[in-house]
């Protein structure tokens, strides 16, 4: 995953995320999905010039580097600037990009091989000294504490933890053979390597004196950042905008449009704004999907996403010194029948008729129907909405009105209420929310919304991350690279484990899920298969449904392609034809 994956929080607005520590790759072996669709209304040859104007409806962070970005903010901005060395086909398998490689028999070692002759925007040559660099940033002591989330990507390097823990100078995994040749190995076999392995350099001398622990919030990341891809960087005004202009020397061939302007929009303007041409591109929100139709200047793809939202319970904390998750018993959400009595009271059908206008499809496990890997539904408990059986849940787990008031008590007879955390951002996200606490408040659940109100992207993004003791409910998203291995989001050591849940079987079939054997792919299949049986049963999060992505853009914008996982496919081909 990645994303890729992998990551944005959102409250239940189905902004598609990547998710950290996963990458935008997938194995061998993969279904096909939805196929790409293209805007078609091209009236005549590519031209240059233009400037596109593409819109997103919250603010950005501005962390311009792949390996410490967090969200899908700053990641819509990165497509534009930073190609990865390896690509992903619109049949989630993995392609050869900038790097091309070949794999030892025993799939343990990896040669790699890059085109000479790529240039950062700089007008430095990309070698594999910046891959190497890469590599050992994300593999350092200080990466995570200066809140980088990708070290499940180089985890399975030989010598990786030896380097970490500062035994070592070098990983002894990593072999440079020359400036376009290196090799990987891995400790061991497993079907997803190079879906996995983190394939994105940095510019070892554009970073020359700043230490990992300083990285996060240097210039090069923040003010002055620069990649290998056909637009750079030429001016931030943060969480407003960023202006990108063509890079001539983009080894992919030089861009045709002169420049793209990622631009914040309000969410419930989008309609409008597309209407007047005030932006060119943008994925809507499905809440103003009907709106959209109606539009005479626009073409709309709509993709089911490789994404799904949910509603996570905090059942733990995350321990900077360990790197682990630790589990709290005294969380009011201990309880399995709790959890599972707040997921029967919830209509999501409702919930997707009333605020997506029916853009979306319901899920009850982590992997939405375009993953290969997604258990059949009559396999799940689908949670269907059932009041009835919500009550009786709580009433076997001593969660009873005492008092008369509508209101159960906990099992102890104390006043009982839950904190609730959601994002604004579009017009119905306020409306979406009272109406969930409703459904809760309806089986008797007292649930209100932390502070009174609903908070600003990056707000709420850094009181789930940081396991601000407020928090205890809070609706989210996730988007989903091609690989269908949950670890960087579900095993016990890894910050994006937002819910905290700690389980030794889940870890276990995790492993289980990359090990030998899983080279067999229905081997793999039935241990991811288990897995989401597992999450059904404990509940972790609710589960509420895999989204519909709707990208429009405005007819004069010409070779716009979007996929499962992104709508920004081959952006140095787009062109106006005005």
């Amino acid at each position: 995953m990645e994303k890729k994956a992998s990551m944005i929080l959102s409250a239940l607005l189905f902004l598609a995320v990547s998710l950290t520590g996963c990458t935008d790759k997938a194995p061998e072996g993969t279904d096909t999905p939805k196929k790409v669709e293209e805007n078609k209304a091209a009236t005549s040859e590519p031209k240059p010039g233009g400037i596109v104007k593409y819109g997103y409806t919250q603010p950005f962070k501005g962390v311009l580097d792949r390996a410490f970005y967090g969200g899908q903010d700053d990641d819509l901005i990165l497509r534009f600037m930073m190609d990865d060395l390896l690509k992903t086909g619109d049949d989630l398998k993995t392609y050869p990009n900038i790097a091309e490689w070949t794999e030892s028999d025993d799939h343990k070692t990896f040669t790699f091989k890059i085109k000479p002759g790529v240039k950062w925007h700089n007008g430095d040559e990309l070698t594999m000294e910046d891959w190497k660099f890469a590599l050992e940033t994300i593999a350092h002591k200080d990466y995570t504490a200066a809140g980088g989330s990708r070290y499940s990507n180089v985890e399975m390097i030989v010598g990786v933890e030896d380097y970490r823990e500062g035994k070592a100078k070098d990983i002894a995994g990593i072999k440079l053979v020359d400036n376009y040749t290196m090799s990987v190995t891995v400790k061991s076999a497993a079907p997803n390597t190079i879906s996995n392995l983190w394939s994105y350099p940095m510019p070892k001398k554009y970073f020359a004196g700043v230490a990992v622990k300083d990285m996060l919030n240097s210039d090069q990341v923040r003010k002055k950042p620069i990649g290998v891809g056909p637009f750079k960087v030429k001016k931030i005004q943060p969480g407003e905008y960023v202006e990108m202009e063509r890079f001539d020397d983009y080894w992919g061939g030089k861009p045709l449009l002169d420049g793209v302007i990622y631009k914040v929009v309000a969410g419930n303007m989008a309609t409008s704004l597309l209407e007047n041409g005030e932006i060119d591109i943008i994925e809507v929100p499905n809440s103003q999907f009907k709106d959209v139709e109606k539009l005479k200047n626009v073409n709309i793809d709509k993709q089911d996403a490789l994404s799904y939202a949910y509603i996570g319970f905090k059942l733990g904390t995350w321990d900077k010194k360990s790197e682990k998750i630790v589990a709290n018993p005294k969380s009011k959400f201990a309880d399995k029948r709790l959890r599972q009595a707040m997921y029967y009271a919830l209509d999501r059908q409702a919930l997707i008729d009333a605020f997506a206008n029916g853009l979306s499809k319901t899920i009850s496990a982590p992997m939405p129907g375009v993953s290969w890997a997604k258990i059949p539904d009559n396999q799940l408990n689908p949670y269907e909405y059932n009041p009835d059986k919500a009550k009786k849940l709580l009433d076997e787990a001593g969660y009873k009105d005492t008092n008369g008031d509508g209101l159960r008590e906990d099992p102890q007879g104390n006043k009982l209420t839950f904190n609730f955390d959601a994002m604004s951002g579009t017009e119905v996200a306020a409306p979406r929310a009272q109406t969930m606490m409703q459904m809760w408040k309806d089986v008797g659940l007292d649930v209100k919304l932390n502070g009174g109100a609903l908070k600003e992207f990056n707000a709420f993004y850094d009181v789930v991350e940081n396991d601000d003791p407020s928090v205890e409910l809070f609706a989210g998203a996730w988007s989903l690279a091609s690989d269908p291995d949950p670890k960087a989001l579900w095993k016990s050591n890894v910050l994006w484990n937002f819910p905290r849940w700690n389980s030794a079987e889940s870890d276990r079939l995790i492993d289980e899920g990359i090990s030998e054997k899983a080279f067999d792919q229905n081997y793999r299949k039935d241990v991811y298969h288990k897995w989401q049986k597992l999450v059904n049963e404990e509940v972790p999060m609710m589960f509420l449904y895999s989204p519909i992505d709707v990208t429009v853009s405005n007819k004069r914008l010409q070779n716009v392609k979007a996929n499962s996982f992104t709508n920004q496919i081959d952006v140095h081909k787009w062109w106006v034809t005005q």
